[in-house]
């Protein structure tokens, strides 16, 4: 048995870790190692519940609107308060701009970009990959960075600037939407929607998100052509390759629910596991400490009575991320997990099918492909005469929770108010779920048993198989940890 430690990972947001155990050419057993402490819960300890509102957004720079929408979700339960029906219109329309193009990030920045290594070189894919995806320098980032940013002006002409916005409250939005903004912010959706119909996907949007398994899916790759769209040459290198078989976590699916519409989500809670859809009792969560360098009791805490006390010399400890668990199990989240939980049919064919790392790029593709449809549903239904903004006051004593769906997955913000001040708040991020360590019953995270059995080849130190199934989950380090 052998030990290699890989990182840090470049192009990963923050810092990353992880140490392998290897035999016989594979992963035996991982250990993933957040290194960067942040504090944030801490710094939050005594304000006023309002300031979460400025603190909070700045634990990340790509999900700042994420972690708006969770803490001001969190001051809305501790007020009472039922966000305006145009406010949340517009809180939808700005988290879902942020999420989309988390997604596009992903893809072109951070994934694609592997496969143009020397190693794929004899492949008949590689040389169109190298033009397209190379970092940087391929010809995608001439197509896709002017579109993001065009895409990204519905974050300004909403939310006044990206990231770390105010006009997200917990009763609705600050900014009123005038009849003839609405018909700006349609044109600028419209001609997204033509630019991933023609560039990104290769097919109607309604067309992709109307697919039910993954032989329709290769079915429709295959009659369009492995160069037709950025997705068909994902799909083809991706059978070539076999990424359909490397990097299976457990099957157990975890959602907040995505985009609030009535009582409901357009994207629903729950959690879905080999048998079946099961409602979501939140009060089940804990935060187990037994492998993070924190100081603690040793059973997992709920969030709202969650310490955070850094402790470096933890002798058991590996990382700084906690472990979060529902049910004293651990449960992966992000765009695979959604659209699972939600039912639709092809990412319930494909978790059937292992979870892998195929499967959690279709979903972000699938997600898309469902999004700017409901965007376009959302502005047609912003009444400009309605209001925009329900008013409240924080009591002296409350709890409350902003429970959200991140681009990365399920993100909440637990909070607790006495004499009128945060008494304690606690975050578990999308990644803290996904990249956790293992809990005081040896369960590892959904990363870690998604590396086990991974191939590493004689001489690697950077092996390609692991790069491949760290990126499948997309993570955000900085918001790990906190």
């Amino acid at each position: 048995m052998s030990r290699l430690v890989v990182g840090p990972f470049n192009r990963v947001e923050g810092d990353l870790e992880v140490r392998l155990d290897i035999s016989d050419g594979k992963v035996q057993r991982a250990e993933v190692n957040s290194p960067l402490y942040r504090g944030f819960e801490q710094m939050l300890q005594g304000k006023d519940p309002r300031d979460a509102l400025v603190i909070a957004p700045r634990i990340c720079g790509i999900c700042s609107v994420s972690q708006s929408v969770a803490a001001a979700t969190a001051l809305a339960e501790v007020q009472g308060l039922t966000p305006a029906k145009n406010g949340q219109l517009v809180t939808n329309l700005v988290h879902a701009v942020e999420n989309i193009s988390d997604h596009l990030t992903h893809f072109y920045m951070f994934f694609m970009p592997d496969f143009t290594r020397s190693v794929y070189q004899a492949d008949p894919w590689h040389a169109d990959i190298v033009e397209r995806f190379t970092a940087v320098k391929g010809t995608a980032v001439q197509d896709v960075l002017p579109q993001r940013a065009q895409f990204m002006h519905i974050v300004g002409l909403l939310a006044g600037k990206w990231p770390h916005t105010l006009t997200l409250q917990p009763g609705g939005v600050t900014k009123w939407v005038a009849a003839h903004e609405v018909q700006r912010l349609a044109g600028i959706l419209g001609g997204f929607r033509r630019f991933l119909q023609r560039i990104v996907f290769g097919v109607e949007l309604e067309a992709f998100g109307a697919l039910h398994s993954a032989k329709d899916l290769m079915a429709m790759v295959d009659r369009l052509g492995a160069q037709h769209s950025d997705f068909a040459r994902f799909m083809h290198l991706s059978r070539a390759l076999g990424l359909d078989q490397i990097g299976r976590a457990d099957g157990r699916y975890l959602s907040f629910g995505a985009y609030q519409e009535g009582d409901g989500h357009l994207f629903p809670r729950g959690l879905r596991n080999g048998s079946g859809l099961q409602q979501l009792n939140t009060g089940l969560i804990a935060e187990d400490i037994s492998h993070a360098w924190m100081l603690g009791p040793e059973r997992g805490l709920h969030p709202y009575d969650g310490v955070t006390t850094p402790d470096p010399e933890m002798a058991r400890g590996y990382t700084w991320c906690k472990a979060p668990r529902l049910e004293g199990a651990p449960a992966e989240v992000g765009a695979l997990a959604r659209q699972v939980v939600a039912g639709h049919p092809l990412a319930l064919d494909l978790a059937g099918r292992g979870g892998n790392v195929e499967a959690r790029i279709v979903a972000r593709f699938l997600e898309v492909a469902l999004l700017v449809p409901a965007m376009e549903r959302w502005l047609r239904e912003i009444r400009s005469d309605d209001t925009f903004i329900q008013h409240g006051e924080i009591p002296d004593r409350a709890e409350g929770a902003g429970l959200v769906e991140a681009a990365r997955g399920a993100l909440g913000h637990w909070l607790k108010v006495e004499d009128g001040r945060i008494a304690n708040y606690q975050i578990i991020a999308p990644t803290t779920w996904n990249f956790s360590p293992r809990d005081a019953n040896g369960q590892p995270g959904p990363l870690e048993t998604a590396l086990k059995g991974a191939k590493v080849r004689d001489g690697e130190t950077e092996p390609i198989a692991v790069q491949h199934i760290v990126r499948s989950f997309d993570p955000c380090m900085v918001c790990t940890v906190h």
